[in-house]
């Protein structure tokens, strides 16, 4: 049985530093750590365990990624691109919201479903579209990237592939090892497809989530469209539709969040430690924590600019306000009498 403590396959020491009881596990606030996107488009290729520390530069993800950075324009749809393990499906793609997959893609047919897809959002020309059903669930078990992806993803690929076999649901809910998707420290990391209590497809981004999680996972996640609220980091369309909802998270200490955006300045990650296999369009295989942290920096940067220099006038202001009230008098006395002694002098030397 997979569980916090059985790693196996793992070192005693690397499983107190890198598993589920490390010292880091619980210490951020992990709502805002997602930042809005709209579409999410995974890769199958090769087993994770073959996977480079930079899959994404593999000739297959590569070529895809390019083709999603050179059309960004032309996207309507913010899309994020991720590598998932394939092995006997190597070239399959996974489309999320739209549930659809299509098999067997080759590195001359990129360009083609790039257009046809993602930019015109037609079936593509050259492949049969084929429609997904049921959960999906992506676990990033990306070791040669970051050792804590590398000890807690396995363990819980197998905790829920356990789970979803005593309750009879291997042919609802899917399991898959995935690349990097950001936050390393959030490990365990996955991301949940599945109807949410409307109806809709929904994304929904999960961090420090351990094996005693997993069943909580499947039968109020899966099964009713409840959010697991203090594991939970964000969710795909967060910026229209899903705004609201993000908005009226509760934070693990209970206090809301009034604005996404706030939280995202204290709490998102200000390291390149989120760049990698989740892939922004506008960026490459870039996630967009680092371009989110650039720009709450400059926001604050110009804030203190302004308070100090508000604090500046606000001294100045001050002194001389208390310039003319404490010294004024004496100052016009002085120059009263240094007037009469000139005019006094002037008239000696005329008399004189």
């Amino acid at each position: 049985m997979a569980d916090s403590n059985n790693l196996s396959t793992v070192s005693a020491e690397d499983a107190a530093k890198f598993g589920f009881n490390r010292e880091e596990m619980y210490s951020s606030n992990l709502v805002g750590t997602v930042n809005p996107y709209d579409r999410h488009v995974f890769l199958r290729h090769k087993s994770y365990t073959d996977w480079a520390a930079r899959v994404e530069e593999d000739l297959l993800p590569k070529l895809l990624s390019s083709a999603l950075k050179s059309r960004k324009n032309d996207i309507p749809l913010k899309t994020l691109l991720t590598v998932i393990e394939g092995q006997q499906s190597d070239g399959d793609v996974l489309i999320f919201p739209e549930m659809i997959k299509y098999k067997g893609l080759m590195d001359s047919d990129v360009d083609g479903f790039v257009e046809n897809v993602l930019v015109n959002g037609k079936p593509w020309a050259s492949g049969v579209q084929e429609t997904l059903t049921g959960s999906y669930l992506f676990v990033c078990a990306h070791g040669n990237r970051d050792k804590r992806c590398g000890v807690c993803g396995p363990v819980l690929i197998e905790k829920f592939k356990e789970e979803i076999e005593l309750r009879g649901l291997k042919d609802q809910v899917f399991v898959n090892a995935c690349s990097h998707i950001g936050g390393h420290k959030y490990a365990g990391n996955l991301i949940i497809f599945s109807r949410d209590s409307e109806g809709k497809i929904m994304g929904h981004w999960y961090g420090y989530v351990t094996p005693d999680d997993v069943p909580e996972m499947l039968d109020r996640h899966i099964a009713k469209g409840e959010l697991i609220q203090h594991l939970w980091r964000g969710q795909m369309g967060a910026s229209t539709e899903g705004s609201d909802k993000t908005d009226e998270q509760k934070l693990p200490n209970g206090k809301e969040v009034k604005k996404n955006e706030k939280h995202e300045e204290s709490t998102a990650p200000k390291t390149n430690e989120n760049a990698g296999g989740c892939c922004q369009v506008a960026s490459g295989f870039t996630c967009c924590m680092t371009a989110s942290s650039e720009v709450s920096e400059s926001k604050k940067s110009e804030e203190i600019t302004e308070v100090r220099g508000k604090t500046g006038l606000g001294k100045f202001t001050s002194w001389i306000e208390s310039w003319e009230q404490h010294d004024v008098l004496t100052a016009a006395a002085v120059v009263g009498a240094v007037a009469t002694v000139a005019v006094a002098y002037s008239y000696y030397r005329r008399s004189g």
